[in-house]
This record gives C-alpha cells, structure tokens and sequence, in this order.
C-alpha cells in the first residue's frame, strides 16, 4: 500500500510517501480501507520529535480515519466486511479502575492510533474492532474523519470535565483550529455566551458564523483586557485554552473568581509562568483533559450524525500532499481541519 511516514524527526519535508506492506488484522482487530484521514496537531508533534517520547522509526501517523472495512480479524463480532466506519482515535484496556469508572483516557495502557500504532495517513490501517463506529450514509468520509479527535477533545474536556452550563460566559481561545471549532459549537449548543479570539478579523467572521457571540482579535488588542470590558470587570465563567505558553497568564486574568480554565494542549509551548495568586486566592480551577470515554465518543459523534454539531473543513488534499498540509498549520492559515484522502 501507499502511506506517508518518517525516517527521522524534522520539518515537513521529513514526510515521505512511499509503498509500505499491507499490514494484516489479529485477534479482535479490522482492516480498514481509508477513504479520510485528517491533520491533527499531535501529528506534528510527532513529526517534529517530543522531549521524553520515544517514537518507533519510521513511524506512520494519523489519529482520525474513515473508510470501508475491508477484512475482520479472528473473534470479530458487530461488523462486516463492506461497512463504512470512522474510529475513536483513543485506544483504553476496558478492565482497569479508570476505565471501570468511565475514565478511558486514564487508562493506565491508554494508547492513540497514529503515535503508538501506526495510524490513518496511508491506504489501510488496522485497529481494534472495539474502537470503530459505523458512521450514517449521510456523513460524507471526509466530514467523518474531521471529526473524532477534535469533537471528543472538545466534549470530554467541556461537557465531562468543565461541567459548562447554560448561560454561562465561555471565552475560546484560537477559534480557527480544529477544536476550537468543535468548542465554539458545543458551548452554543449547551446554550453559553461564546467570545472567541483568532488571529484575523476573516477568522473570526467565520467563528461568528458557527455562533461565536462576541469577538476579539488578539492580535490587535489583549484579551484579557477586552474580557475585563465585556464583563464589568467579572471574568468569564470558563476559558478554554489549549495554546499553552503565550496565553497561559492572560486566560487566568480572564476568568472570575471561581471560574474554571481548561486545557488540553500546549501548541505554543508547555512551560508557561503561572502566578499562583490567580488560582488560590481567586479560587479558580484548573481543569486538564486529554481525549475523552468511548461514552463521550458516541455522544458527540451521535450529535454529529444528527447534524446539531458539523465538523470545519478548510481543505482537502491528497495523502501525497501531506507535508503541505503541515506546512499550512504551521503557519497557522487554516480554519478548521485540513483533510487528507489517499
């Protein structure tokens, strides 16, 4: 098969496509025709190389697939050969204490398709059946695989964790990615007051136009400074911040007291200043999520099968192109996600 993969850690141009074997499914796994895939930022951390993450070389990435099942392994029930599925990116044992309590992104052997099995950016790839989804007629391959990593990111960390509610103030930080986008149309959904930050007044148009209430370009004023304005002085209830080192001291200035700041990312660094002031004396709550429960996995994708929440596509590319489409992220000129089809 085709798939694009990695020698070494470095820029884009590190990203080879290149015939690799046909991997074939084991015990409890399917083989997946991928018709989609899509660019995660976790790819290009990966790509790029983590400090104290060793990454099996050459190393095939992509969290998000969607596709045809093409063959079941031994012991495979529920699905069929010709089925058209995406999949939850997260991979949980299902039997220890955090996943017995709902909590499979604990899970002390959590593992994610793409970084520690090769993932979706080649013609097939083989995962366990436990975590793939027969997606509607009706959802197109490439909406199908925009969404998992983001919505579930976005839901686990909102719904699950920061418990947001209607009425509430949630301010959401670099509108344009992908779960930013996932996150503007969650809070409106719950029925939240959304202020949303991008780098470009054409970005933030096109947050207005996924019901972003109130807008702010931080590259023209300072958050914060705007929030304090907006709110008499208040805070918002809830920020999202998965941006890391530049907005880390501005989203504690932002939020009231007692408000709550959710992470799931670090894009611009994961060392930020912390005044410990804002969170003890003012009583906020710092909340960190990563991925989500196969429970949230289908409540968001059962929203997104219904229409209420719809994944942003920027563009699509062939796989071939793939080192583009990093290209493009990094230099932050994209709204929403880009996607690949092999």
């Amino acid at each position: 098969m085709k798939a694009v993969l990695f020698h070494a850690h470095g820029n884009p141009d590190v990203l080879k496509f290149e015939d690799v074997p046909d991997p074939q499914p084991g015990r409890g796994e399917v083989l997946i025709e991928v018709k989609a895939t899509s660019i995660n930022h976790i790819d290009i951390f990966l790509r790029r190389g983590m400090p104290g993450v060793k990454v099996p070389l050459p190393k095939i990435v992509g969290c998000d697939a969607a596709g045809i099942i093409r063959e079941l392994g031994p012991g495979v029930t529920g699905l069929k050969a010709g089925d058209r599925v995406t999949i939850n990116p997260g991979i949980s044992c299902g039997h220890c204490e955090f996943c017995a309590a709902g909590f499979g992104s604990q899970c002390t052997t959590f593992a994610m398709v793409g970084e520690h099995i090769d993932g979706a950016y080649a013609q097939l790839v083989r995962v366990p059946a436990h975590i793939v989804l027969p997606i509607p007629d009706s959802l197109s391959f490439e909406a199908a695989a925009a969404a998992p990593l983001v919505f579930l990111t976005a839901w686990s960390m909102m719904v699950g964790k920061g418990n947001i509610r209607p009425g509430e103030d949630v301010l959401i930080l670099g509108a344009g990615a992908g779960v930013g986008t996932a996150a503007i149309q969650i809070a409106k959904m719950t029925g939240c007051r959304v202020i949303a930050t991008a780098s470009s007044d054409e970005k933030l148009e096109k947050a207005k136009a996924l019901g972003a209430d109130l807008l702010i370009n931080y590259k023209k004023e300072e958050f914060d400074k705007r929030i304090r304005d907006i709110t008499g002085r208040r805070g918002v209830d809830v920020v999202v911040d998965y941006i890391g080192n530049d907005t880390w001291v501005q989203s504690l200035r932002s939020a009231r007291k007692g408000g709550r700041v959710l992470t799931c990312g670090a894009t611009t660094g994961f060392a930020p200043q912390t005044d410990l002031r804002h969170i003890f004396y003012r009583q906020v709550q710092v909340i960190g999520s990563t991925m989500g429960s196969h429970r949230e996995f289908l409540d968001v994708m059962k929203c997104i099968f219904r229409g209420q929440l719809k994944p942003v596509i920027d563009r699509v590319l062939p796989l071939s192109e793939a080192a583009r489409g990093h290209e493009l992220i990094e230099e932050r000129s994209v709204f929403g996600k880009i996607v690949l089809k092999p």
